[in-house]
């Protein structure tokens, strides 16, 4: 077999949701990345109890979608794979990067940016590599991607978030203690927060974020 794989550049749309409206009383703009199985308008559904007034909530949506379950009725997203991810990951990028010029983020309002589960790694490549200046950022139960160092968050004094549910299945205690080295070498501002809970979205915890 005499098989070659060849690359083509191309134009596509891709959706993404938002959260109550931008006004003169908007005082944190919130860029926000689900886990694996998620889709972006219910992922905003963890957010509803932040001020609406003072909180505009932007969620981009993974590029690849597939069934959930063997009923073929749920549908779910998820952002990379062991295939082709170093390519996956800057068309991932240039998405982010046509989201924040479509909302303006690159705004003088606090830019919240946040992760859950899967979303942790797209959230904080995308910090680093295009050192994104936010105000908060909230790694939510996710690891972090093993190949970022500390200079590529040496620009950022974010306050930095990480969150997880002492019951969660995918992090167990050595998992835990991994990551909370490793955003303690990455980050200057590091505040470890558990919670009695599984691998979910804590939407407590991200409320009383919404109000530091």
């Amino acid at each position: 077999m005499d098989v070659t794989e060849k690359e083509i550049d191309y134009s596509i749309r891709k959706p993404y949701s938002t959260l109550n409206k931008r006004t003169e009383k908007t005082k944190n703009v919130w860029f926000v990345c689900h886990g694996m199985g998620h889709l972006s308008r219910y992922f905003l559904r963890y957010f509803k109890d932040l001020n609406p007034e003072e909180n505009y909530i932007v969620a981009a949506q993974a590029p690849s979608l597939y069934y959930l379950g063997e009923n073929f009725k749920h549908v779910g997203a998820t952002w990379l794979t062991k295939e082709n991810t170093c390519k996956e990951t800057e068309n991932v990028m240039r998405y982010f990067d046509a989201i924040f010029e479509m909302e303006n983020l690159d705004c003088d309002l606090n830019l919240i940016v946040l992760g859950f589960s899967q979303g942790v790694s797209v959230a904080t490549r995308y910090v680093a590599k295009r050192q994104l200046n936010c105000e908060q950022l909230i790694l939510h139960s996710g690891g972090i991607p093993k190949e970022l160092i500390s200079e590529d968050f040496a620009f950022s004094d974010a306050k930095v978030s990480l969150i997880y549910g002492t019951k969660d299945s995918y992090l167990n205690a050595e998992r835990i203690a991994e990551e909370t080295k490793k955003a303690k070498h990455l980050f200057l501002n590091v505040t470890i927060v558990p919670f009695d809970g599984g691998h979910e979205v804590n939407a407590e915890i991200i409320k009383s974020m919404g109000s530091i």
